[in-house]
Order: structure tokens, then C-alpha cells, then sequence
């Protein structure tokens, strides 16, 4: 009969603590739960051996018994006819073990190696009782895109999550990588325990003429050489249409020009925005009529006397 490393199979050290031994079990044990795997019959096969693993590291005197004999349990058969009618008293409750799970883990659900180096054993009934915890369900993670213009908007929208239509409201001013929880949209609960959350993050698209830092907005316009010389009113474009801006005159290439309050939306707090910062880019004209290059010529001559 194969020897089994219980060790390897709860993933702990030989000199590993009760403690760690139970830590190690409760966290294997949520994952391959067959409530949680009810088709997956390799997570079940799993899961006995975790239990069987945990049924004897978890007791002292099965412990000591496994790591004294261990590979070599074969040898030590006249220490198992000594102590037979003891392990016969033992049914499987004195080792005052709690277990996180419940199911039907009797001798047969045993290994070969179990059985011969225990005689049997399992859970009792007293442990099945004890074990039938209650565990709140797994977390889900999901990712939902959002352009810049529809972050910047309270808005609702619909999600498919197990089969379930969930609506929910996202409000305006959300960031780039942002996560909102939805308390009870995970995974079921076990045993009767409270379902897992749904927690969504927020994926901001970038935008080809806008670029958020935090609240505030950048982007760019370009000006004629006559409206950065003489100054007027040009049309802007933000996020949430057009509005009017003031050139003053003698504007120069890079400068920035800031809108306050026509930024982005602050989260949670309405009527508040950040500000937009607008970059002046100077376009010069390519193609001059003979009475512009006259003008141009005319200004230059004065402006060296």
C-alpha cells in the first residue's frame, strides 16, 4: 500500500504547529469543498485526502504514531496488535479536533494506508455535528470599462452575474482603477452561511483629445497668429460641450489657460468639479496674399526703427 505524505497534502512543515496544521486545513478545505465543486470528482478525491490528512495530523497520538513510523509503517505491526483495542475506544472524538466542513466521511472514504495504520477510524458522529459550520461564500472580481465622457456621468447600468441580471448606478466622478463592493452578488454561501461579495473595478478608457489627473482636465486648441497677437473669443471644447474663452492679447505657444469648474465631476460630491487647463498652440499662417506679405513687411520695417 502507497505511503502518504500527509505533510505534502495539508502543504506544511514536519515541525509545523497544531495551529498551523489547522490554519493549513480550513484553507484547503474552502477551496475543495464539494459544495463548492459539486462535478469536479478530482476535488472530492482532494478533499477526502485533505480530511484524511487532517484527521490524523490534527490528533496528537495519530500524529506521533504516523511520524514515528511514517514510510515504514509496514514495520510496525507488532506495535499495531498492542495497540488495536485501544484504537478500537478511540472513535475518531477524543482528539477534541474541530472540523470547518461536514459530509459523509466514513471508513470507507479512508485510504488503504489509513486503514491499516489506524484501523479505521473516521469521523464521529459527535465531530460530523461540530463540523457543520457556516461559511460565507467565495468573492467574485470583475472589470468594467467605461469611456472618459461616460465616468464623468451618473448613469445606470446592467450586469449579468451567474445567470442574474444586476442593475446598478455608477456614479459620476469615478477613477481609473477604482473598486466598488456589492455586498451578497458572490459565490453561495455554505452551509446555510451568507453569500460571497461582487467587487467590480473600474477601467477609465483613454481619451484621444482629453487627459484626466484626478479632477482636473487637460487638452489642447490651437490659435490664428492675428487672435494670439490681438486677443478675441474662441470656442472650447470640453468634456460636456463647448464653451467661451478669452484670448488676451500677446498669448504665447504652451501657455496654459485654465477654466474653473469645467473639469471633471468630484466623486460623491455633487456640484463640484475640477478645472480644465487649456494649452495654446499657435498655428502660422502657410499661404500669405501679396497685401498680407505687404502688412507683414510693413510691421516687421517697424518694428526695427
Amino acid at each position: 500500500m502507497a505511503y502518504i505524505d500527509y505533510y505534502k497534502i495539508l502543504g506544511v512543515a514536519k515541525n509545523a504547529t497544531p495551529d498551523d496544521i489547522k490554519k493549513a486545513y480550513r484553507k484547503l478545505a474552502r477551496k475543495l469543498h464539494p459544495d463548492l465543486n459539486p462535478n469536479d470528482k478530482e476535488a472530492h478525491h482532494k478533499f477526502q485526502e485533505l480530511n484524511e490528512a487532517n484527521e490524523v495530523l490534527g490528533d496528537s497520538e495519530k500524529r506521533a504514531k504516523y511520524d514515528k513510523y511514517g514510510e515504514n509503517w509496514k514495520h510496525g505491526e507488532e506495535y499495531e496488535k498492542a495497540q488495536q483495542q485501544r484504537q478500537r475506544q478511540w472513535s475518531g472524538g477524543q482528539g477534541g479536533q474541530s472540523f470547518d466542513f461536514e459530509g459523509d466521511f466514513g471508513g470507507g472514504d479512508f485510504s488503504d494506508f489509513f486503514q491499516s495504520m489506524f484501523g479505521g477510524g473516521g469521523f464521529s458522529q459527535r465531530q460530523s455535528s461540530r463540523s457543520a459550520r457556516k461559511f460565507k461564500g467565495g468573492d467574485y472580481q470583475a472589470e468594467l470599462n467605461l469611456t472618459l465622457r461616460e465616468a464623468m456621468k451618473t448613469h445606470k447600468r446592467e450586469l449579468n452575474v451567474d445567470g442574474k441580471s444586476i442593475r446598478i448606478t455608477i456614479p459620476a466622478g469615478v477613477s481609473n482603477g477604482q473598486k466598488i463592493k456589492l455586498s451578497g452578488y458572490g459565490q453561495p454561501g455554505v452551509n446555510g452561511g451568507p453569500n460571497g461579495d461582487l467587487y467590480i473595478t473600474f477601467v477609465i478608457e483613454e481619451d484621444s483629445a482629453f487627459k484626466r489627473l484626478g479632477n482636473d482636465i487637460y487638452t489642447e486648441t490651437t490659435v490664428d497668429l492675428y487672435t494670439a497677437v490681438l486677443g478675441g473669443e474662441i470656442m472650447i471644447n470640453t468634456l460636456d460641450g463647448q464653451v467661451k474663452m478669452n484670448i488676451k492679447p500677446g498669448a504665447q505657444p504652451d501657455s496654459k489657460l485654465r477654466l474653473k469648474g469645467k473639469g471633471f465631476p468630484i466623486y460623491k460630491k455633487d456640484g463640484q468639479f475640477g478645472d480644465l487647463y487649456v494649452t495654446i498652440k499657435l498655428r502660422i499662417p502657410e499661404k500669405l496674399s501679396d497685401k498680407e506679405k505687404e502688412l507683414f513687411t510693413e510691421l516687421s520695417n517697424i518694428k526695427k526703427q
